[in-house]
């Protein structure tokens, strides 16, 4: 895969994905990605995206200040 950004080539690695939604901060761990591997650009497929998404709005119900999720145990 190439960069979005620059150009170069991007490898397959994982990463921690960390949003902040004011009142409540969620950290997803291991999440797969493509790191850029001159710019540093962290890149997910649309999968991953939805993933997340679906992580993020089952850890809002939570109610709880700090979420720290597993990709790996949580993706659909």
């Amino acid at each position: 895969m190439k960069c979005s950004r620059c150009g170069c080539n991007a490898a397959k690695t994982t990463t921690s994905s960390v949003t902040d939604l004011g009142d409540v901060l969620i950290i997803i761990r291991n999440v797969p990605c493509y790191k850029c591997e001159d710019c540093d650009e962290i890149i997910y497929t649309g999968d991953v995206i939805a993933n997340i998404e679906k992580i993020i709005n089952a850890a809002k119900m939570l109610h709880q200040e700090i979420s720290v999720i597993d990709y790996r145990k949580n993706a659909a």
